[in-house]
């Protein structure tokens, strides 16, 4: 499932020219970074990628259709980078559960 969901935010992604940076998913909690263009709102691109995702899973798989009224939840967190690189927040996604291993904080 891991590896769909992440397939699925790479084709939105494609589709509408966001640069896909670094992606996680982990069980209740998805993290993206992405390059939108700069006329797309933080909350309308996630928006986008969780109305996509959530019909192509609820077509592929029939279970989820009947068993949850809603695939997300309505709320999100966006933030856009400004203060530190993008670089520095990628790397902190992709080691996020290294830096809990090493008792460095939350995963």
């Amino acid at each position: 499932m891991k590896d769909r969901l992440e397939g699925l935010i790479r084709v939105k992604g494609g589709e509408h020219g966001w640069g896909i940076v670094a992606v996680e998913v982990t069980p209740g909690r998805v993290r993206l970074l992405d390059e939108p263009y700069s006329k797309n709102s933080p909350s309308c691109v996630a928006g986008r990628f969780k109305g996509f995702i959530s019909r192509h899973l609820r077509a592929e798989f029939a279970h989820l259709r009947s068993s949850l009224p809603a695939l997300w939840s309505r709320s999100c967190f966006v933030a856009t980078v400004g203060v530190v690189s993008a670089e520095t927040v990628r790397r902190s996604i992709e080691t996020r559960y290294e830096w809990a291993a090493m008792g460095g904080g939350r995963a």
